[in-house]
């Protein structure tokens, strides 16, 4: 029987990646012909190259095509930047994303704005972070695409809410904290992070509480409010003796808050798989806009 509090992202991914796939055979039927995701990654990190591997496994599932463009880890800005130039100028790809992090002799900022905005489909450049700080169409960043989309799919009310985030980063904390406060989705939101003094004040007011600060099970139940929404965004590999040698962990202690949510993603399994599908709607969206 289906448990009631999760929330289940891969079900709605999957519900999503079918929606995609119809309107990406619609192109391909229209003789437009599929959108094209692009990645670029430089050296050799574990958790990016399977990060990109789902990708490119996502893309060939609803019709998409992929590529990758491998740079290994000695490759100078340079040659990033010149990869980063052939894709803004090639017509063959609709968007592309520079997995990070890059290895640390190669300035990022730079990297990741000279993106061309329109193939910006992880909507990390300046251009796109203005236009959604505006509320402005454009495309946005995956992960707070995805939560969004989770929350909206799996009706749970966010208009006029207390929602708390824990962390500020410009990938997840930052951007979603702005996205909820806009018109239309109108949360009332409040930002912690590692310099805020008594953070459990602030988390045990959130009517949803969205965790995003990069520390395994951090959050525990005397953190929570009876009855709050929970939604973890961290994703840790712990060590242990299984055959696999590791089991995955949130930012939140499941076990330990589980009994006291209405609702809560589990790690794996609920804001991952958005992620991915966000970025195959932006790629969708940026291959309209493009052509």
């Amino acid at each position: 029987m289906a448990d009631n509090k999760i929330i289940d992202g891969k079900l709605v991914a999957e519900i999503m990646k079918k929606e995609i796939a119809a309107e990406v055979a619609d192109m391909i039927d229209k003789g437009i012909g599929a959108p094209h995701l692009a990645a670029v990654i430089v050296g050799d990190d574990g958790a990016s190259l399977t990060y990109v591997a789902s990708k490119e496994k996502a893309c060939h599932n609803v019709g998409m095509l992929s590529s990758v463009y491998r740079l290994n880890a000695k490759s100078t800005e340079e040659d990033v930047l010149n990869t980063i130039n052939f894709l803004n100028n090639d017509p063959e790809i609709d968007g592309y994303i520079v997995q990070l992090p890059l290895p640390d002799h190669i300035n990022e900022t730079k990297v990741i704005q000279s993106i061309s905005p329109n193939k910006d489909v992880d909507g990390f450049t300046l251009s796109n972070i203005g236009l959604m700080q505006l509320g402005e169409p454009c495309f946005s960043p995956a992960t707070p695409f995805g939560i969004l989309e989770l929350l909206k799919r799996s009706k749970i009310e966010v208009a006029g809410k207390h929602v708390v985030v824990m962390g500020r980063s410009n990938i997840v904390g930052t951007p979603v904290s702005v996205m909820l406060s806009r018109k239309g989705i109108d949360a009332t939101v409040t930002m912690c992070h590692s310099k805020t003094k008594n953070v459990e004040e602030y988390t045990r007011q959130a009517d949803i509480l969205i965790v995003a600060i990069g520390h395994p099970e951090f959050v525990k139940a005397d953190m929570v409010k009876e009855g709050a929404v929970v939604v973890d965004v961290g994703i840790h590999r712990i060590k242990d003796n299984s055959e696999k040698g590791y089991h995955i962990v949130g930012d939140v202690d499941y076990d330990d808050v589980y009994p006291k949510v209405s609702k809560i993603t589990p790690v794996p399994g609920g804001v991952g798989p958005m992620t991915i599908v966000s970025l195959l709607y932006n790629t969708l969206m940026a291959a309209k806009k493009n052509r």
